[in-house]
């Protein structure tokens, strides 16, 4: 099983348990995403510790205040490195008071160049900003392999799908208030499917009590097997097959 996005800097275990964890319960690769300058290179350290471990590298919409052009080009640094497999996360947030809106819309534009020009999906994050991002990806990301990471647009999903955008799902489909989510995981179609566990953040219900980490992917990939009516191990070759497509490992 594949955790295709989740932020082993943040969680409380070293990364070393983390990983021995997560290989354990199934889990082949992982991509530890970047949201700032340290993250990123965090992220990276990670990926050239552990096999198993992949890095994403990003300015989070909530970390781009002041973005300029001595961000970008720390990024494209970063972005060069061979553990890197993607770009992001990037987006828009406008759920808290965060980042001026201007900063993250430049912030974002630069990280979809920055994709293109590598040729390195997109990972997508958008928060109370579905009309803005969805809008500014149709604008600018044409031609660019964007993945949407923890998908909470279920009311756009077929949008998405016309649009080629890969669907992410983290552990909060699991949850009895999500049912939109959940048949939004039960309609996608097999080839633009992921799945993740975000972590620390949005642990799946099953083990819910606890703070996430890459090992609960699992949960999150079980329940969606069960909505989509295949098994575990189907759904695994399924996610497995389209990580390895979009991330290029």
């Amino acid at each position: 099983m594949i955790d295709s996005h989740t932020h082993l800097d943040l969680c409380e275990q070293p990364d070393t348990e983390l990983v021995a964890d997560a290989v354990a319960a199934g889990v082949t690769r992982m991509v530890t995403v970047g949201t700032t300058s340290a993250s990123c290179r965090a992220a990276l350290a990670a990926a050239e510790a552990f096999p198993q471990v992949y890095a994403a590298i990003g300015r989070h919409p909530n970390e781009a205040h002041g973005f300029d052009d001595a961000d970008l080009t720390e990024l494209e640094a970063l972005a060069a490195h061979e553990r890197c497999v993607a770009i992001g996360e990037t987006g828009l947030d406008f759920y808290r008071e965060g980042a001026p809106p201007a900063d993250q819309e430049r912030a974002l534009s630069a990280q979809i160049e920055l994709a293109r020009e590598t040729g390195k999906p997109l990972v997508i994050h958008t928060r109370a900003a579905a009309d803005q991002t969805l809008d500014r990806l149709a604008a600018e990301a044409d031609g660019v392999q964007v993945v949407l990471h923890c998908f909470s647009m279920p009311d756009r999903l077929q949008e998405c799908l016309d649009r080629g955008y890969a669907i992410s799902f983290a552990g909060n489909v699991t949850y009895k208030s999500a049912g939109d989510l959940a048949q939004a995981a039960s309609a996608v179609p097999e080839d633009r499917l992921l799945v993740e566990t975000d972590a620390p953040y949005l642990t799946p219900q099953a083990v819910r009590k606890h703070r996430n980490q890459p090992a609960y992917v699992i949960h999150t990939a079980a329940f969606i097997a069960e909505l989509r009516s295949i098994s575990l191990a189907e759904l695994d070759s399924i996610v497995e097959r389209n990580a390895a497509r979009i991330f290029g490992w």
